[in-house]
């Protein structure tokens, strides 16, 4: 007999003593295929309509669904999908597609919609040029491990992640293009520098001497103060603005910039293939939203928006601002982390101390001067003045909760990132009386190429729990029920969007398939679709004991920017939005936290009286 056939019979003959994997039930008059059939989930799609809309609008999106699922041209289009998938030297079907719609091909400013930023825990020891000095130095030796491609591999449970958007932390830029940007990577050992930014005036270093020697801290040290020296105290004319306008505005003022004078592009260039940008900033911020807005657009002035930038003030304090098209948080996270990590614990060899020779020897920096006339003099006014009306109509809050973190949600055996997901379900709930449309961002680099997905984290079981919560007449531990069945959804939903099984690529995917003059499915055009695809709330969880904060805008203009962060004992939510009463949100966050923990612990001690032996 072939070994399968008795394998089938093995299999076959011990289904009864087989162990059943949880939430899951062997349906017993099924065959042994399909005898876990029905209790497998349904398509997430409807699913995760479902908590936002009345029955009279779902049925009509289970129609559309059901007629597209029955489709010969639902069918059509996911075959295509399949062949582009099979294409030779096709690594990733959706990253093309995905990396020009939602980054290259978008031409709003890339600050505030697209940029997003780390604000560094505070060093006590580094409170001058030192502070910036120290952390070139490490992130010199990042770049290091990273060129060389000798950088273990992220992994998660084991399995390794793509790495291949690590080759634009160093060395690389955003270019304003029209219809839709491009980058450049530069070769790191011909442009071994970094730019300054100091009033507006952009100062270019070399990271090694003239016989090749990486300069020390100490070195990097002086030439910060240099700097900071030749600088002075008048600001410039504010060329890096125009980075932070319109992409078409800007592409339109890059070629205006160049035509002014043949020196402007070698100017730019200089900049543009720096190991990072360091703006100097002579703020001197001390309130986590003071910082936050410092971190994130600044004055609009004294930045260079296409490339990453490694902000220093002049009290020390710190952070970073991450360009988002070519990667996105996880590895400038790791890359921030490792040099924060190395000048914290000594890890890193910064080389000898200073002395009164220190840098003696080194040529001084060299300003990058543009050469401008009129018209771009009134192009740049302009574009000073759109950024100040975006940033002016925004609003910023952060909200550091102290009553608890991860230590005491993991005593309830709880995911705490599931737990903060509710309580910031709870929070809109509690504010606008519905659920919020909400994007939480998984990562899919476990597969080539893989960028993100959404977990549509709205459910119809953390409906029911917020329900519940505002419902003064139930108990607690009904409470307690149906908060651990949201969180069982939650990670689910989760799983599904980190496997690539989530339903927003796909989606994006069968309509991008289509071809010129195709009428696009009723699916498409369906309300539900539109509204559960607006992003109230735009969520994320980056969590380092080296950040004292992080976040990002809005993603729809009636929407929230809702970063956040679980350390030991705290959760940290930086919140952004068009002034829709933010610092309401930020009060219904943090009592929506103690609500949650007073319900868990109240329905903990109901359980604990009911088991207690009667005397």
């Amino acid at each position: 007999m072939p070994k399968s056939s008795r394998s089938l019979k093995s299999s076959a003959s011990s289904r009864s003593s087989e162990s059943v994997p949880p939430g899951y039930a062997v349906d017993p008059n099924a065959g042994p295929m399909l005898r876990f059939q029905e209790s497998l989930p349904r398509l997430p799609y409807l699913e995760s309509v479902r908590p936002h809309v009345d029955d009279a609008a779902f049925a009509k999106t289970e129609a559309a669904v059901n007629e597209f699922v029955a489709s010969t041209q639902g069918a059509e289009l996911q075959k295509r999908l399949e062949a582009r998938a099979a294409e030779p030297g096709t690594k990733n079907w959706l990253s093309d597609w995905w990396n020009d719609a939602a980054y290259m091909g978008y031409r709003d400013p890339v600050v505030v919609f697209v940029s997003y930023f780390y604000v560094h825990l505070d060093d006590k020891l580094r409170r001058d040029a030192t502070r910036g000095a120290s952390l070139i130095k490490a992130m010199m030796s990042f770049r290091e491990i990273t060129e060389s491609q000798l950088l273990e591999p992220e992994k998660v449970r084991g399995a390794p992640l793509c790495m291949d958007s690590y080759k634009w932390l160093f060395h690389s830029s955003r270019y304003p293009k029209k219809p839709s940007d491009v980058a450049h990577k530069f070769d790191p050992k011909q442009n071994n520098h970094v730019v300054f930014v100091r009033k507006n005036k952009f100062f270019v270093v070399p990271l090694v001497d003239s016989s090749g020697r990486e300069l020390s801290a100490a070195e990097l040290e002086v030439q910060i103060e240099r700097v900071i020296q030749q600088a002075g105290s008048e600001s410039a004319v504010p060329i890096g603005a125009l980075t932070s306008d319109n992409r078409d505005y800007w592409t339109d003022a890059r070629a205006k910039l160049i035509s002014a004078s043949s020196s402007n592009e070698r100017t730019l260039q200089a900049i543009e293939s720096a190991m990072i940008i360091v703006c100097l900033d002579d703020a001197k911020p001390v309130t986590r939203e003071d910082i936050s807005w410092a971190c994130w657009v600044g004055n609009g002035r004294n930045r260079f928006y296409d490339k990453h930038q490694l902000v220093v003030f002049d009290n020390g304090r710190s952070g970073f601002l991450g360009e988002h098209s070519c990667m996105d948080g996880t590895p400038t996270l790791r890359m921030n982390e490792f040099i924060l990590a190395a000048v914290a614990h000594n890890k890193i060899d910064l080389g000898p101390k200073r002395t009164s020779q220190t840098g003696i020897d080194l040529p001084v920096p060299v300003e990058l001067k543009f050469t401008l006339n009129d018209e771009v003099r009134q192009l740049v006014s302009s574009a000073e003045g759109r950024f100040d009306k975006l940033v002016s109509d925004h609003d910023l809050h952060v909200l550091h909760y102290e009553g608890y973190g991860k230590n005491y949600i993991k005593k309830f055996k709880a995911s705490p990132d599931a737990w903060a997901q509710l309580v910031k379900h709870l929070a809109f709930y509690k504010m606008y009386n519905r659920p919020a449309v909400t994007y939480e961002s998984a990562q899919t680099r476990k597969y080539q190429l893989g960028r993100t997905e959404v977990i549509r984290s709205a459910s119809n079981e953390s409906k029911k729990w917020a329900e519940a919560m505002l419902d003064p007449h139930q108990t607690d531990v009904h409470r307690a029920l149906l908060f651990r069945a949201a969180v069982a959804r939650h990670l689910q939903y989760a799983g599904w969007a980190a496997d690539g099984q989530g339903v927003d690529r796909h989606l994006f995917g069968l309509k991008k398939i289509m071809k010129e003059g195709e009428a696009p499915p009723a699916l498409y055009s369906d309300p539900s679709y539109t509204k559960t695809s607006h992003w109230e709330l735009s969520t994320s969880q980056l969590s380092s004991k080296y950040f004292d904060g992080w976040g990002y805008g809005e993603v729809v203009p009636d929407g929230y920017g809702l970063s956040y962060a679980i350390g030991d004992d705290y959760i940290r939510w930086t919140i952004t939005s068009l002034k829709r009463n933010t610092a309401e949100f930020k009060h219904y966050l943090a009592e929506a936290a103690t609500e949650t923990r007073v319900m868990m612990e109240n329905a903990l001690a109901a359980q604990a009286a009911a088991e207690k032996p009667k005397l």
